[in-house]
């Protein structure tokens, strides 16, 4: 009888479980038997991947790479599936994929510095020997302002200073030369806003241009230079890896030397195999680092261009955008306040886009974010919180499908934590830096060079930073598991406090009318500078202990080091890189003036400018095509 009632009860019970949280219940015992075996097999589109599950130390202990809790009661099974889950199911807190890649460490290393060629030579350093090319790029500012190198002494001192200097798409073929940009093991990230429509446009022309080289030689088609010898040229000896792919269309197009139809297979099978992210992240530029050129309308516009552009061309395995908080960080935002502002722009972003017809499940693969990962306790679940959020809101709020519902983001260590004084202490920082974003499962990851507070990384200091993420994926032992993060009360705590204080900054910024009504009010930038100025002074009254800055002296008092060697562009770099682009306009006069006024009609018209761009960039410069849209889209004016 009091069986039967229980049974009863049971059952009653049963029922009101929702259909979800019973499905995760019944499948709760299948699910530690799929962790619980020596390999492990899932899913990634079309393929099922089966990767080896367990690790042996040398001490012989075997070790897992995904460990689930011993809980047996219902509701903190439920609890944990719900808000937690394994590495791979949503809401994807422990990481969005269920195991990582096996070969390719999530490094990715910043560079630029000069003209193309020394940039290129510095990725070829930075990838020798590597499984996987896994390039970032760093511009000078006057590509970040879409400005040509110029003679002009507001333009020429910083040429190549900061960051590679980029005005033409022959600058991008060299800057990438020997790197095959269909190959799925090469990946390019650009760090650029405001023009990013157009040096986007740059390196998918630079990729297409790879394939119509690789088509030219497989049919022993008649080398296209020796028809035209005033073409530009690699400047210098190629550097060790590099074996001239790329370089055989300098100041050529594929569409001049193919024939119609077999030059645009060869673009749909680019645009379609490249992979990288361009940063384009213009609603972060107003708020924290001011590299914004067009309108803020008209930059959205760009932004949108570019991913139905995507979509048409079924480009799948390119970001279109960086949704970016590493330089609100870095403007002296604290974590909670970088994480919040940048996924109210990442949903502000996915809004424009519905607005404009465009499906969720088209566009939302092509989002990607990016953060900085400082010493704070809240930089330990950034990721976590940032995978939790995203997931949800695309699920319940916007119905999208699995793939929509991954936030996948890069990590920087943070550039604000260097400092001038005791810069070798500056690599402990950056080392603890990397293992809060390897242990939260990220998905790429740039170690800051230890001189960076002085000096343009060096390639000693640029090996010591690869260096760091290496030992850490290779030689660390807790790191061959790939959820550590989860179990630990201190992490799920912290979790839950992130999260509700990113919702409750939500509401503040809905208060103001949103995204861009609070950046009518100025109110990003403001709650930025204080929270910076809040860091300077506990720093600068050694409340806020930084060890070799206010606290642990050295018995010189730690001054400020002067580096030994600061990297700047030479004179040679900067003429050059004047007379190139000269070269560049006039062999392309002719068809310049034309291109410009085509991309302007079609601005004025509401065509799509990136589909132009393409098309552009193939006889006009940078600088060229950025004046040509200040007429018809506006320049940027900050309101004040």
């Amino acid at each position: 009888m009091i069986i039967e009632q229980l049974q009863k009860k049971y059952t009653e019970l049963e029922l009101k479980l929702h259909p979800d949280c019973k499905k995760l219940l019944d499948e709760w015992h299948s699910l530690k038997e799929k962790y619980s075996g020596e390999t492990f097999g899932f899913q990634v589109r079309d393929k099922v991947i089966q990767l080896p599950f367990t690790y042996k130390s040398l001490s012989g202990t075997s070790i897992k790479k995904v460990y689930l809790p011993r809980y047996s009661d219902w509701g903190d099974i439920l609890k944990w599936q719900l808000q937690e889950n394994v590495p791979g199911e949503f809401p994807y807190t422990a990481g969005v994929f269920p195991l990582k890649r096996e070969g390719e460490d999530p490094t990715r290393m910043f560079a630029g510095e000069g003209g193309p060629e020394r940039t290129n030579k510095r990725f070829h350093y930075v990838s020798l020997g590597q499984p996987a090319h896994r390039l970032s790029t760093a511009f000078d500012s006057v590509t970040l302002y879409g400005e040509d190198p110029d003679l002009r002494p507001d333009i020429y001192g910083k040429i190549g200073n900061s960051g590679v200097s980029i005005a033409t798409v022959d600058d991008a073929k060299k800057l990438y030369s020997g790197f095959d940009l269909c190959d799925p093991k090469t990946s390019v990230s650009m760090t650029i806003n405001g023009p990013a429509p157009i040096i986007l446009a740059f390196f998918m022309n630079a990729a297409i241009d790879q394939e119509c080289e690789k088509y030219i030689a497989e049919n022993v088609i008649q080398e296209p230079r020796t028809k035209n010898q005033d073409l530009p040229t690699y400047n210098g000896d190629l550097p060790a890896g590099n074996n001239g792919l790329g370089l055989q269309l300098l100041g050529l197009s594929g569409s001049d030397v193919l024939p119609k139809d077999v030059y645009e297979q060869l673009k749909l099978k680019a645009l379609q195999a490249v992979r990288g992210t361009v940063q384009a992240d213009i609603l972060k530029e107003d708020q924290a680092q001011n590299t914004c050129i067009f309108s803020t309308e008209f930059s959205l516009k760009l932004m949108g261009d570019v991913q139905e552009y995507f979509i048409q061309n079924k480009v799948r395995n390119f970001y279109s955008v960086s949704i970016s908080g590493y330089h609100i960080a870095e403007a002296g935002a604290n974590p909670i306040t970088q994480l919040a502002f940048t996924l109210a722009n990442g949903f502000t972003y996915v809004e424009y886009y519905l607005s404009r017809g465009m499906k969720i499940d088209d566009f939302a693969p092509n989002l990607s974010f990016f953060f900085s990962n400082g010493m704070d306790p809240e930089y330990s679940v950034i990721g976590r919180v940032a995978r939790r959020i995203w997931a949800k809101a695309m699920k319940h709020k916007y119905k999208a499908n699995e793939r929509s519902q991954k936030l996948k983001y890069h990590i920087q260590t943070s550039g604000r934590s260097l400092h001038a004084q005791e810069i070798d202490f500056n690599d402990i920082r950056t080392t603890l830096q990397a293992l809060y974003a390897l242990y939260d499962n990220c998905n790429s990851l740039h170690t800051n060079a230890y001189d960076e507070a002085i000096t343009t990384p060096t390639e000693e200091s640029v090996r010591r930073a690869m260096a760091i993420q290496l030992i850490i994926n290779r030689e660390l032992g807790t790191a061959k598991n790939e959820n550590p993060n989860q179990g630990s009360f201190l992490i799920e705590e912290l979790t839950d406090l992130v999260e509700e204080a990113v919702l409750t900054e939500f509401k503040r910024i809905t208060e103001r009318g949103g995204v861009l009504g609070a950046m009518e009010r100025m109110y990003q930038r403001n709650k930025i500078q204080e929270e910076s100025l809040h860091y300077e002074h506990l720093k600068h009254t050694g409340e806020f202990p930084i060890v070799g800055v206010n606290t642990f002296l050295s018995k010189n008092g730690s001054p400020t080091i002067i580096p030994s060697e600061v990297i700047r562009s030479t004179e040679e770099e900067k003429q050059f890189q004047i007379s190139a682009l000269n070269a560049f306009k006039k062999r392309h006069a002719e068809k310049s003036e034309a291109a410009l006024k085509r991309l302007q009609e079609v601005a004025i018209n509401n065509g799509n400018l990136f589909e132009e761009l393409m098309e552009t960039v193939k006889c006009c410069s940078l600088g060229q095509i950025t004046h040509a849209l200040f007429e018809v889209g506006g320049q940027y004016r900050r309101s004040m």
